[in-house]
Order: structure tokens, then sequence, then C-alpha cells
């Protein structure tokens, strides 16, 4: 059996990268929520992923809007993680933030935006697997992400 402590350590040693999952269902409701777990699935179709946990109630609104953008997280946005991490009732309150074609939200300091709908969405342990197919995305600017390692978050530092 894997002590699940143990589990989290160990794979905590692996960086990831930060992301903001943003959505607007069909009444107006906007929902959000950090992932460390996206990824790029497929080029040809252009299929991204990531793994909300079955419990996450930011999800559920994702999910209902079918569609979603995933912001890129810049080191300098560290402060607006921590505000999509918590529990707060409107984690959009005074913040501006554009839109993606389809109009989610974008955050204007994200190093990218990618916007997806729901392609399908997979039964996986204690997480969903869900599949985008990306219908437009673009890069921002800035050049440090944010990242997060062994618990707590970083910025990187390029290697010569």
């Amino acid at each position: 059996m894997i002590d699940a402590t143990h589990f989290r350590n160990v794979l905590g040693a692996y960086p990831t990268g930060v992301c903001l999952i943003t959505a607007v269902d069909a009444d107006g409701e906007r929902t959000g929520m950090v992932v460390g777990s996206f990824t790029s699935i497929s080029l040809d179709p252009p299929l991204v992923g990531f793994f909300p946990d079955k419990g996450s109630s930011s999800y559920k609104g994702i999910a209902k809007a079918g569609r979603f953008c995933v912001n890129v997280l810049g080191s300098d946005q560290l402060a607006l993680c921590q505000r999509f991490a918590s529990r707060a009732p409107d984690k959009f309150l005074d913040l501006a933030h554009g839109e993606s074609p389809s109009g989610q939200p974008v955050f204007d300091e994200a190093l990218a935006w990618i916007d997806c709908t729901i392609e399908r969405t997979e039964d996986i342990g204690d997480h969903w697997l869900v599949v985008g197919r990306v219908e437009a995305l673009d890069i921002c600017g800035g050049d440090t992400p944010l990242l997060f390692h062994r618990g707590a978050y970083h910025s990187s530092v390029a290697i010569d």
C-alpha cells in the first residue's frame, strides 16, 4: 500500500507550471480554479487537458460552461493564484480581465491563454481528466512562469 502523504511528497519533487482555468456559463456566472496539472495532449487535433479533483466546486461551473480558458500564470501573479486557490465566494470581485474569442476570462498579465471547448471528461481515480479541444490561443507577454515545487511557489531562472 502506498502512503498518501509519502506519495504527495515524492511527486512534489517534480515542478509544475501553474495555470488559472476560467469559464463563464450560459447564465453569465464566472468561475476559475488554479491547477498544476495542465498538459498538452495532442497536436493533431489540438488537445490539452487538466485534472480537477472530483470534489472541486469550481470545476462544476467549468463543466456547466462546457468550455474553458487556460491562463498560464507568470511569477508576478502569485496574488492572483492565491486568490483563486482560496475559497472566496467571488474570486473575480474587483478584478479586471479581458475575454478570449469565446468570451472566457483572460487576465492580461498571463504569459499565454488557450481557449477550449470540453471534448470529453474521463473518470480517473479521485480526479477527472478534462480534455479540451483548442479553438484559439496566444502569447500575452512576460517570460517567467509561476512554478509549484515541493509545496511552495517559485519562479524559474534560465540556465545558459
